[in-house]
């Protein structure tokens, strides 16, 4: 099996692209060393997949959230993922927008790395992108909304809930995916018209300007399209 010792020890690769008139650079640094997910990841994932991976993040999060513009997006210049032996599966730093992701979890994982590797990827964009409230917005819905995004890229693992279950709305990642591609159903657009919503504040009532029933009201309806 052939190893890249440069990239076991810290590769730091940049990449500057284009879109629009808007340059993202992205960074890729490995920190995992040789651990057994800093290994997998040199072999199975590498360099290449990483940068193009978080590249196409990006231009789907663009279309997913209606973020044709510069003016519509946040002023991000540089995303940097950093692979790391530390805890979880992964965590986005917004202060910075460092996307560090476990090798421990993927070096661990028993099913398809590179495609799991991705799905992570598109979720903790999906954060570098998406508006937060002005820091009100619920957690589970802002991780319902990064979930959202990797549910529509046909990334979903399979070990998330089915649609209908879940006990809350708001109860985040997989479960409020599944409810908000319920409600981006009864509107096309519903979450990219959402986001563009959070941009500067939130109300639960912004469920009822575009939906035209309370978030509770469309949680009991959801559930009973799915007989729970």
């Amino acid at each position: 099996m052939a190893y890249y010792p440069v990239f076991l020890l810290s590769l730091l690769v940049v990449v500057a692209t284009l879109h629009g008139i808007h340059a993202v650079e992205y960074i890729v640094t490995n920190n995992a060393g040789s651990s057994a997910g800093g290994i997998r990841c040199t072999n199975e994932i590498g360099v290449e997949y990483s940068r193009e991976a978080l590249t196409s993040a990006s231009d789907f999060i663009w279309s997913i959230f209606q973020q044709n513009t510069d003016a519509d997006r946040k002023d991000v210049q540089q995303v940097t993922l950093i692979i790391e032996n530390g805890e979880g599966v992964a965590f986005t730093n917004l202060n910075n927008n460092e996307i560090h992701v476990n090798a421990n979890y993927l070096g661990d994982y028993s099913g398809d790395v590179k495609r799991e590797f991705r799905g992570v990827i598109y979720h903790e964009m999906a954060h570098v992108w998406q508006w937060f409230g002005d820091q009100n917005t619920p957690g589970g819905l802002t991780e319902g909304i990064a979930d959202f995004v990797r549910l529509k890229a046909d990334l979903a693992p399979s070990h998330w809930v089915q649609p209908g279950q879940g006990d809350r709305w708001d109860q985040g990642y997989d479960v409020t995916a599944r409810f908000l591609d319920y409600c981006n159903s009864l509107r096309d657009g519903f979450v990219a018209e959402l986001n563009k919503k959070m941009r500067t504040g939130y109300s639960a009532d912004f469920f009822v300007d575009l939906l035209g029933k309370t978030v509770d009201q469309l949680w009991s309806d959801y559930k009973a399209q799915y007989g729970n």
